[in-house]
């Protein structure tokens, strides 16, 4: 399951599912540490340390799984090795930076947010888009491509004894054929003998 290739509808499927799940679970994060009430109403600082470090942990959790995605699809695609480990590097640099601002930012002054964590978002979503958008190698195999469809079974291939049917079968008419040629009827010897009614034609 986590070691087969990857076609590009269930990449993106697969990353969509991530991206809405690790939402869901830094919510669930900061409902179960000091709530949102307390993330606005809180200073910077020790308070959020608990919010920060789980933060980190699931993050880290979802980094793996993206990375394990973008491994499968670069390998069915035969993608660039430097694009995938980019992606991957700047993925968990992006959640340690993201846990930081959830221990560091000020609601009641947005400047304080850092402006460098938009710019990785953005060229993390290159990365990813690349990977996404990489043509599969001729060769690739077609039962792995289609695995998420369901199909009943791979078509099967004509044997030998029926490619070696199908390929003798139209000889037999035309062996036949010079068969159903009659051989002309032998002709008498001698003069023919005239047609008629009277003694002429005895």
């Amino acid at each position: 399951m986590f070691t087969s290739n990857i076609g590009r509808l269930r990449f993106f499927f697969y990353s969509l599912g991530l991206f809405m799940a690790e939402a869901v679970a830094i919510v669930l994060c900061i409902a179960g540490t000091i709530g949102f009430a307390g993330l606005i109403n809180s200073m910077p600082g020790h308070s959020r340390q608990g919010l920060a470090g789980a933060a980190l942990v699931v993050s880290l959790i979802f980094v793996a799984l993206r990375g394990n995605i973008a491994w499968r699809r670069s390998r069915d695609a035969n993608g660039a090795k430097w694009i995938l480990w980019t992606y991957i590097v700047f993925s968990g640099i992006y959640a340690f930076l993201q846990a930081g601002t959830l221990l560091v930012i000020d609601f009641g002054n947005p400047e304080s947010a850092p402006s460098g964590l938009n710019l990785l978002g953005l060229s993390i979503f290159g990365l990813w888009a690349t990977i996404l958008w990489a043509k599969p190698v001729a060769g690739s195999d077609i039962d792995e491509l289609t695995s998420a469809f369901d199909f009943d079974g791979s078509v099967p291939a004509p044997t030998r004894a029926e490619r070696t049917a199908t390929a003798a079968a139209p000889a037999t008419p035309r062996a036949a054929a010079p068969a159903a040629r009659s051989a002309p009827a032998p002709q008498p010897l001698g003069r023919p003998r005239p047609a008629g009614f009277g003694k002429r034609g005895l």
